[in-house]
């Protein structure tokens, strides 16, 4: 059982898409959790923080500090919180989603609103997965791990968009 887990592990490693993940989290303690879930899960991606909306609308459309596109890749996935300051998250999506160049980019929201109209909206905004965040460490992890599972090793990504 061992060597059957050893060897899936191997494999996964070589088969990680090197997807840059930008993270739109405005506490600090879920950035920090966040991390420690990537690093604990073994995930190589890079993870790119911003603290609020407004910051997220910056990075992605390229405006300010962010108008180096080497210094600020393009995302091939989103994480995004939906009580953000400056601009919520469901401004954030909706703008992502009528972008023609950003549209394509798979966005997760991880938020702890288990409201139901956040998640109706959000899917009509074109979310791709809505997703209740844990309190638990434990559990969070396992949530990071399953989307690492399956957006990083299961999942088509689209081609990167410049």
């Amino acid at each position: 059982m061992l060597q059957i887990t050893e060897e899936k592990d191997r494999m996964a490693e070589e088969n990680v898409k090197q997807v840059k993940i930008l993270l739109v989290e405005d506490n600090l303690q879920d950035i920090e959790i966040t991390r420690r879930a990537f690093a604990k899960g073994r995930m190589k991606n890079e993870l790119i923080v911003v603290r609020d909306g407004e910051e997220a609308l910056d990075y992605l459309f390229r405006r300010g500090s962010f108008q180096d596109p080497l210094s600020s890749p393009r995302p091939g996935m989103i994480l995004l919180d939906l009580n953000l300051p400056k601009v919520g998250g469901l401004d954030v999506l909706k703008q992502i989603k009528q972008d023609e160049s950003l549209k394509s980019i798979p966005v997760i929201v991880m938020t702890v609103s288990p409201r139901e109209e956040d998640v109706v909206r959000s899917y009509n905004l074109g979310v791709n997965t809505y997703i209740q965040k844990p309190v638990e460490f434990d559990n969070f992890m396992r949530v990071v791990i399953t989307i690492q599972e399956y957006w990083i090793f299961i999942a088509t990504l689209p081609p990167k968009s410049q």
